[in-house]
């Protein structure tokens, strides 16, 4: 009996697969008494023996077809060999394999792992929201200290060489737009720490090598920023480092001095600065440089009250003051040349005020000067000046062409007030053109005292009216190139 058992266990699979189904027929199920046996390799094997094996061989493909992992979806068979239910979808896909987060080791009730939160870039089941943790006190590295913790942002202050670099850039661009409230928002995310009185020394620098309006928009942001940025006690601080830089300051900018004590005047004038910090220092100066300034300061504090004119020492560029207004700086400009006879100041005067559109009106009060004086000393004045305006190219040609265009302009009244006003112009114009001042035709244009009295003679109107066919014949206020005169009485016009 062991030697044919031994024998059922070493029949092949195959083999098994090639035996019937059913070995026993009907005949044979009714004999019964009869042991029927088949010959396998030689050897004589009992049919019930075979019927065991392959039933044995099919249930053990059934189980290796169906494992564990695929319980839970319905293709499973139970243990007396049902069919899985209708309905129920049996993966076929090879991909489903990898795709599905069940355990495969065979294990467990065949469940996604960790509820369906696990797998790479999952943060947890869908639909979870997290709390804040609490600290755990029995965590090793629980500190107590960490409960009472506030986290900020730190910003590290400025050392020089940085303050240098990102307060330049600031100050350059505040000179475009003109904007002090965008200068203080980024000056307040700056860690200034003690070099907030630098602040005023840096743009007071800058502005020294700029225009007047740069030094006027510089006032404007140190009364601005006073009491945000810093305080009084770091404009006297800053004050006080510029008199000690002058000797340096004065190689780039030689007028430093001068401007230096614009600058402490405007302070005290917009209250960021006291009136004793110039009398703290008075006596115990050495430095000539810093005595200029000073005295600057003391005499445009003590010429008005009220610090009116402190207000606007600086003046203010073309586009930010009224016509009017620039009218009367050139004429205080062209009185204080007359009482100075500074050629060179009048010219810097002329420049800060930047309204390089509207010099045609300093070369028509000159030459109304001219014309309004009794004796040669304004002639000769004012020839210089507009002389040594226009080799300097600070007045160019068109200027100057519209300047005396006004003159012929409004000759006829001002001759009304200054009868001998025609033969004065006449002489300036002669004189500006051997000068090289202006040119030719515009000398030309000049009118004449005779050609004015033709022109109200009723005979000489009569005459023109027959020779140029005019209807009716009105006298000019000036002569013109485009009025073509009969030659008979062309060089008498114009001549």
């Amino acid at each position: 009996m062991e030697i044919e058992n031994e024998q059922t266990e070493n029949i092949s699979s195959t083999e098994l697969d090639n035996l019937s189904d059913t070995p026993f027929s009907g005949d044979e199920e009714n004999a019964g008494s009869e042991e029927i046996k088949t010959e396998i390799n030689g050897n004589w094997i009992p049919a019930t023996s075979i019927n065991e094996a392959k039933i044995n061989a099919r249930a053990k493909r059934r189980l290796r077809k169906n494992s564990s992992r695929d319980s839970g979806r319905g293709d499973s068979v139970s243990d007396n060999g049902e069919p899985p239910k209708s309905g129920v979808i049996v993966p076929t896909s090879p991909k489903g394999k990898y795709l599905d987060r069940r355990s495969r080791s065979g294990k467990g009730r065949g469940l996604p792992k960790k509820g369906g939160a696990g797998g790479k870039g999952v943060w947890g089941p869908p639909g979870q929201v997290y709390d804040l943790d609490e600290v755990d006190i029995k965590d090793p590295n629980y500190d107590d200290d960490q409960d009472n913790c506030v986290y900020e942002t730190v910003v590290l202050p400025l050392d020089e060489r940085a303050f240098n670099k990102t307060l330049t850039p600031i100050i350059q661009e505040y000179f475009e737009h003109g904007d002090t409230n965008e200068v203080a928002e980024m000056l307040k995310e700056l860690n200034l720490g003690e070099m907030k009185y630098s602040v005023p020394v840096l743009a007071v620098s800058l502005a020294l090598e700029g225009k007047a309006s740069h030094r006027e928009m510089t006032s404007k942001l140190l009364a601005d920023l006073y009491g945000t940025i810093f305080s009084r006690q770091d404009v006297e601080k800053s004050f006080d480092r510029l008199l000690r830089d002058l000797p340096e300051l004065v190689l780039d900018t030689p007028r430093a001095p001068q401007l230096v004590g614009q600058f402490i005047a405007r302070a005290v004038g917009d209250g960021i600065l006291y009136s004793s910090y110039i009398d703290g220092y008075r006596g115990t100066v050495d430095c000539v440089h810093a005595r200029a300034a000073l005295d600057r300061a003391t005499v445009l504090l003590s010429m008005t009250k009220g610090g009116k004119r402190v207000d606007n020492v600086w003046g203010s560029g073309g586009g930010q003051q009224s016509v009017n207004h620039l009218v009367k700086e050139i004429d205080m400009l062209l009185k204080e040349y007359l009482l100075s006879g500074d050629v060179s100041e009048a010219e810097r005067c002329l420049q800060e005020l930047e309204v390089p559109h509207f010099h045609h009106e300093l070369v028509y009060e000159a030459v109304v000067m001219v014309l309004e004086s009794t004796g040669d000393t304004n002639f000769k004045m004012m020839l210089d000046l507009l002389k040594s305006l226009w080799r300097s190219a600070v007045i160019t040609t068109d200027q100057m062409k519209r300047g005396y265009e006004r003159i012929y302009r409004e000759i006829p009244d001002i001759n009304l007030d200054v009868p001998h006003s025609y033969s004065v112009l006449e002489r300036f114009v002669e004189e500006c053109f051997s000068a090289g001042i202006i040119s030719k035709p515009l000398r030309d244009l000049c009118p004449s005292r005779l050609a004015a009295a033709l022109f109200s003679c009723p005979a000489v109107q009569v005459i023109l009216e027959a020779r140029m066919g005019f209807d009716s014949w009105e006298p000019p206020t000036q002569t013109s190139k485009d009025v073509k005169f009969p030659s008979i009485y062309e060089a008498m016009l114009w001549n």
